[in-house]
């Protein structure tokens, strides 16, 4: 091999950055003694070129840097760091027998096969991408008008019902464009697609002792490589995930993506040690005096995103995927972890949540927080005006009025009505990410089959996964044919999926909703490459009945959108509360009833009632606006297609609500 022409190099940006005269390579730490760089020849175990830094020359701050100018292009390097220093300080976490992987490293010399254990991660060196976005523009489709759709990479495409051509990975989603068009979604939310390990679980399934493996992804890698895994192939990963985006934005869907920035797959036994703690273990995580792994995360660890080199690193990052991969969004995990101060303790005016708010590019994107962290911190209502928020209150609220809880009328209001208890100082109704169902918990037709969780197959005696659920199994667990029992569940996902859409506020919906997807009531099937997280495309047609209520309801809150998806609160003028009937709403700890109507400027006015009493309610309509007569749209107890009737029928008052109904009314 030629020798190496070496400089000073500089110490911005970080990471391994191509420049005129060469590569710049800059790695922060603030601890380290002695760093050595190591640059390999693809899939060789053993460095072709040891490069170590000089203090004195290659060293600026607390960031060490160098410049080769004559590294071959025709080859797709690897490199990593060999880092030493005190180790007698037990904050430190020095690793000298180890290449670490550079943080900032934008693609990884992982393959894309998946459930094969990975080489020792390093950083790989791809000649510069020509990824021609045509012009592409982000949608920049208003909060209170978004309709988004959680969904997974893998198990969206990976069935064979899917007859994709490379099922699990960023391109088959693109093939599948037309069904997010077809359901009327306009977001996508991508669960993670960041580098991790799927393979770290060390865990069999019972029966066919098959591995288990971290499906979703809540175990970040690496902060700016994409899975590669989800590429068709490894080293196309970033330009088939562009690819994606840009066919997506052309259809007026954004791409969101759900962040974890509050831990590492580093996890919390200083092992497996790859990169961030044999870096800088006290700057990247938050310790104890003791230093032990502080572990608001649940998973070991917790970042210490209010360090003011973990908080640049974190702005990096989400930086990097609006400039270069154009997504529109976030969705942050387990945010109020970015709320604490690198001794655990809650901040009033965090520096990262601050910086990310004010910050010229990101505070021009969807921000969402899932506001509330594994060691007790609940923050709903808590995050700044421009942040959105996953309100988990909504959530628990509307699933306890709809299975027929006492005393929660009230609260049930409030929640279908923007929440303005959380967001109405100085907010707005769609700062609420209202959904019923997340990849966090029961499916929507687990929450009306199950009353307990069942997750043993998850090999962790069911002791994972939350056990207050708020779900009703309509009087069996689990399978059944009881004819009663199926037609009841039916009402039951017909009256959530009702709630959610005509509820002010940014409604979000989980992928295989939409066909009644159950996992056998697992509540937290992270580990399950199977049936139980595969969307399974031929139950779109075995399930056609429910699935066409399903896309009648996104499509009845888009058409009614000067209604349904209003960017202020509503107000005495906009509506009026009934009962029984009209005007007389019962408030009371006993109700299980309550209807209001949606005044419209054009006198299409809306009148929407939730029966959620076991016995059923005869109703008087208010009086329609002049010249006008009611005629039903919804009435989740009859049978399809009657339950959702394209051409709305005069009805008559007083209306006979059956037990555990919605009704939905439209002057005309």
């Amino acid at each position: 091999m030629k020798h190496l022409v070496l400089e000073k190099g500089s110490a911005y940006p970080l990471g391994a950055n191509r420049c005129i005269e060469g590569i710049n390579f800059s790695l922060f730490s603030s601890t380290a003694t002695q760093v050595i760089l190591h640059i390999f020849l693809p899939d060789t175990s053993d460095s072709t070129y040891q490069i170590t830094f000089d203090p004195q020359k290659n060293k600026t701050g607390s960031i060490w840097h160098v410049l080769i100018k004559n590294l071959a292009e025709d080859v797709e390097w690897e490199y990593g760091y060999q880092l030493d220093g005190n180790n007698q300080d037990p904050k430190n976490h020095f690793c000298p027998d180890l290449i670490l992987l550079d943080p900032y490293s934008k693609h990884l010399n992982t393959n894309n096969q998946w459930g094969i254990k990975q080489k020792p991660l390093r950083g790989k060196l791809y000649p510069p991408s020509s990824f021609d976005w045509e012009q592409d523009t982000f949608p920049k489709i208003p909060l209170e008008q978004l309709i988004i759709y959680e969904m997974h990479v893998r198990s969206f495409t990976r069935h064979p019902s899917s007859s994709s051509k490379a099922p699990g990975t960023f391109s088959a989603i693109k093939e599948k464009i037309r069904h997010f068009k077809e359901l009327g979604i306009n977001a996508i939310e991508l669960m993670p697609i960041f580098e991790f390990d799927e393979c770290e679980l060390h865990r069999n399934q019972s029966e066919t002792e098959k591995p288990l493996y971290n499906v979703w992804g809540y175990s970040t890698c690496s902060f700016f490589s994409l899975m590669n895994r989800y590429g068709k192939e490894a080293r196309q990963s970033s330009d088939e995930f562009k690819d994606l985006v840009k066919a997506l934005h052309k259809e007026g869907i954004e791409v969101i993506l759900d962040v974890v920035y509050n831990h590492t797959a580093e996890g919390g036994t200083r092992d497996p040690c790859f990169s961030f703690a044999g870096i800088d273990n006290n700057t990247y995580y938050m310790l104890t005096p003791n230093a032990e792994y502080l572990n608001f995360s649940g998973t070991g660890n917790t970042f210490n995103a209010n360090n003011p080199v973990v908080m640049e690193f974190i702005i990096d990052s989400l930086r990097y995927f609006v400039t270069e991969m154009h997504v529109d969004g976030f969705r942050f995990d387990l945010a109020s972890c970015l709320n604490r101060d690198e001794e655990g303790s809650l901040l009033t005016d965090p520096l990262s949540i601050r910086a990310i708010t004010k910050d010229p590019i990101l505070s021009h994107v969807k921000l969402i927080a899932e506001p509330w962290d594994a060691g007790g911190l609940y923050q709903v209502g808590a995050f700044p005006n421009n942040w959105a928020e996953w309100n988990g209150k909504y959530r628990d609220v509307v699933r306890r009025f709809i299975k027929g809880t006492d005393d929660v009328v009230g609260e049930f209001a409030n929640a279908i009505c923007g929440s303005e208890d959380l967001y109405g100082n100085s907010k707005n109704p769609y700062c609420s990410i209202n959904f019923i169902t997340s990849h966090d918990g029961f499916t929507l037709h687990d929450l009306v089959s199950y009353q307990e969780k069942h997750n043993l197959d998850n090999r962790e005696e069911n002791r994972d996964g939350n056990s207050n659920n708020d779900s009703w199994n309509c009087g069996v667990e689990g399978a059944t044919d009881d004819p009663k029992i199926l037609f009841l569940r039916l009402k039951q996902m017909r009256n959530l999926i009702t709630v959610l859409l005509v509820s002010l506020g940014t409604p979000m919906l989980l992928m295989s909703d939409e066909y009644a997807h159950t996992r056998f009531g697992n509540n937290n099937a992270y580990c399950q490459d199977n049936e139980l997280n595969w969307f399974l495309w031929d139950k779109l047609i075995e399930n056609q009945e429910f699935y066409r209520f399903y896309k009648l309801m996104i499509a009845f809150r888009r058409t009614h959108a000067s209604l349904l998806q209003r960017s202020s609160f509503l107000t005495s003028d906009d509506m009026e509360w009934h009962g029984h009937q009209p005007l007389k709403p019962n408030w009371s700890a006993e109700s299980r009833f309550i209807a209001y109507t949606l005044k419209s400027k054009n006198s299409e006015d809306l009148y929407i009632a939730f029966n959620a009493h076991f016995e059923p309610a005869s109703i008087e309509l208010p009086l329609a606006p002049q010249g006008k007569k009611w005629h039903r749209i919804i009435d989740t107890s009859l049978i399809s297609p009657e339950e959702f009737s394209e051409h709305p029928e005069q009805t008559s008052s007083p209306y006979t609500m059956s037990p555990h109904s919605a009704f939905i009314a439209k002057s005309l």
